[in-house]
């Protein structure tokens, strides 16, 4: 057991949160333990998440490349980036859909009153426009691209160097070694800094469970109960039935393939962080080919993001009900489509959900107090809803290896 790296992540993860606890709740007063051990934990915990971004772009860069290259023609890369493409666009609506049905059912925040709570700054205030998303995924500076991690710059110029790398052939092979040869270092980078995963998140839980404030939770149970409940059916409920449904992998045996993934997100509350061990989940153990493996989850990491939509769509109809401003009819139509750009632009850091929410709640013209009860419960939420968004993408991306490998059985008995 103790050789499982997701039984020593789990170890880690609640043996941090039940220590964190006890130093808020019984040793809050010595300052040692409230002060500067605190802050060692937070300064490991950052030092480890540091790490695994370290390794993020140039493990997306690579990978795509060397997916790219082993593609079996160029027509492949496009049939398979539009069906990732559309199977994550599908996703998120039916999230936002399932998520829409649910509060027009319980109505949550009815009856709570809200408009005491004080302020919190919105620092975000515009809606990203759908072509202004389209254009920037084209940079201007490969090394800004590279140095701010814009995913999706990235995999713009991984994609591009891969076809031209693919279109000539032999001619390049050294090229390719040369790729293959990298992708290999950075597999092998990325299981050093796993072995460490027990202890970054053994410090990152200990903060956490030092620095929360149990009191704002239980003022409004009923809002963070909703949204955790559904993203926990979706990640145990949805997404392992779907992939029982379309491959041949049973819901059981998904579940028990992305324990680690599970675990690992939860305490990074970051999808870019957790993509090298979505990377390895989809490879190694649900046998999910490189190639789509290579070009879908960093992918996912940037725009499948159904956890988010979930969040971002309970939290504003409770926020509205709970400040007297229901959300008429009308508004719907602008209010769903706003959601939909908005879970697609929030990106795979932590926090990303609350940003946005942030932004919808100026757009609606809501108090700007309403924000203040989004940020008091954002870091739990957002731990829960980065697993809803990393299960997705294996999820998915499972769909699409066995829609690939039955292509390629009804191409040979062609």
């Amino acid at each position: 057991m103790m050789k499982s790296l997701s039984t020593r992540i789990f170890i880690g993860l609640f043996a941090g949160l039940i220590f964190g606890t006890i130093v808020q709740y019984f040793l809050n007063d010595i300052g040692f333990f409230s002060g500067n051990l605190v802050d060692l934990a937070g300064g490991a915990g950052t030092m480890f998440v540091n790490m695994i971004m370290m390794l993020v772009v140039p493990l997306v860069f690579v990978s795509i490349v060397c997916g790219v290259c082993e593609l079996q023609d160029l027509k492949s890369f496009g049939r398979l980036g539009g069906k990732t493409f559309g199977f994550y666009i599908i996703n998120t609506f039916v999230a936002i859909a399932t998520a829409l049905l649910v509060v027009l059912l319980l109505d949550p925040g009815k009856g709570v009153d809200m408009s005491s709570t004080d302020g919190v700054a919105i620092t975000a205030t515009e809606l990203p426009s759908l072509m202004a998303l389209v254009v920037d995924i084209v940079p201007r500076n490969p090394v800004a691209a590279f140095m701010s991690g814009n995913m999706l710059q990235v995999i713009f110029m991984a994609l591009m160097l891969g076809g031209v790398i693919k279109s000539l052939g032999e001619h390049v092979a050294g090229a390719v070694q040369g790729f293959q040869t990298a992708n290999k270092i950075m597999m092998k980078l990325i299981s050093v800094v796993m072995s460490l995963a027990p202890y970054g998140v053994f410090a990152l839980m200990f903060k956490l469970g030092a620095t929360l404030d149990a009191g704002v939770f239980m003022s409004v149970v009923e809002y963070m109960v909703l949204i955790l409940a559904l993203l926990l059916v979706w990640i145990f409920v949805v997404y392992p039935v779907a992939v029982g449904i379309f491959t041949p992998i049973s819901a059981k045996t998904f579940r028990e393939k992305t324990q680690e993934q599970v675990l690992f997100s939860l305490s990074t509350a970051s999808s870019n962080a957790t993509i090298p061990v979505t990377m390895r989940t989809l490879t190694e153990k649900l046998g999910v080919n490189r190639a789509v493996a290579g070009f879908g989850v960093p992918l996912g990491a940037t725009m499948n993001m159904g956890g988010v939509a979930i969040y971002i769509t309970i939290a504003i109809f409770f926020v509205a009900n709970a400040f007297g401003m229901p959300i008429t009819s009308e508004q719907l139509p602008s209010l769903l489509f706003s959601i939909f750009l908005l879970s697609v632009g929030a990106g795979g850091v932590p926090g990303g959900g609350m940003v946005m929410i942030g932004v919808l709640i100026h757009q609606m013209g809501l108090p700007i107090e309403a924000f203040a009860i989004v940020a008091a419960l954002d870091r739990i939420i957002d731990m829960v809803l980065t697993s809803c968004n990393v299960v997705g993408d294996a999820a998915v991306l499972t769909i699409v290896d066995q829609t690939e490998k039955v292509h390629q059985v009804e191409l040979a008995k062609s």
